[in-house]
C-alpha cells in the first residue's frame, strides 16, 4: 500500500517501501547479473582460451536482467508516480529515484475518475484510473479504496 499528496495540481502517489530483505536481494541479484559474465569473461582470456561470440551474447543478457531487477529494486525503493492537472491536459510520470519514465501527456475535453480493485477482495486495494477523453492512465500504486474514494473527490473538487 502506498501514499498520496495532493498539493495545488500536483498528485504524488508513493510506493509503500517493500521489506529490507526483498530489496537487498534484488540489489545482489541485479549486481550478480552484471558481474559475474564479465568476470567469467576476463577470466577465460586470461587464461588463454580466447574470444568467442557467444560470450556477448550472454553479457547482453544477463545485462538485461540485471537492467530489470535494478529497476525493480529502485521502483521497491524509491518508486513514485506524479500526475500534473493543469488546464492544458495531464501530465503522468513514473519516477525511480535513479531515473523516470517518458512523460505522458493527454488534451482534458472530459475526465473521470474510476477505481479498480486489485490484490485480493480482503485486502479492499484498489488503483486510481483516469479516463481523458479515449486514452487511459492507469496508476500502479496500491491504496485502501476508502483513500482513493477520498483522493477521487479531492480531485474532482480541484477540477471545478
Amino acid at each position: 500500500m502506498g501514499t498520496y499528496c495532493l498539493e495545488n495540481n500536483k498528485l504524488i502517489l508513493f510506493v509503500h517501501q517493500s521489506p529490507l530483505f526483498i530489496r537487498a536481494t534484488l540489489f545482489l541479484f541485479a549486481l550478480l547479473s552484471v558481474c559475474l559474465p564479465i568476470t567469467g569473461l576476463t577470466l577465460r582470456m586470461v587464461m588463454g582460451d580466447g574470444f568467442h561470440f557467444g560470450f556477448l551474447f550472454g553479457i547482453a543478457l544477463f545485462g538485461l536482467l540485471g537492467f530489470y531487477l535494478l529497476r525493480v529494486f529502485l521502483w521497491n525503493s524509491y518508486g513514485k508516480e506524479t500526475i500534473i492537472f493543469t488546464n492544458d491536459g495531464i501530465t503522468y510520470e513514473a519516477d525511480y529515484g535513479w531515473f523516470k519514465s517518458s512523460k505522458q501527456f493527454a488534451n482534458i475535453v472530459e475526465t473521470h475518475f474510476m477505481i479498480s480493485p486489485i490484490g485480493y477482495e480482503d485486502e479492499n486495494l484498489g488503483v486510481l484510473i483516469i479516463r481523458i477523453n479515449e486514452s487511459t492512465i492507469e496508476t500502479v500504486t496500491k491504496l485502501p479504496q476508502e483513500t482513493l474514494e477520498k483522493l477521487i473527490q479531492e480531485l474532482k473538487d480541484l477540477k471545478n
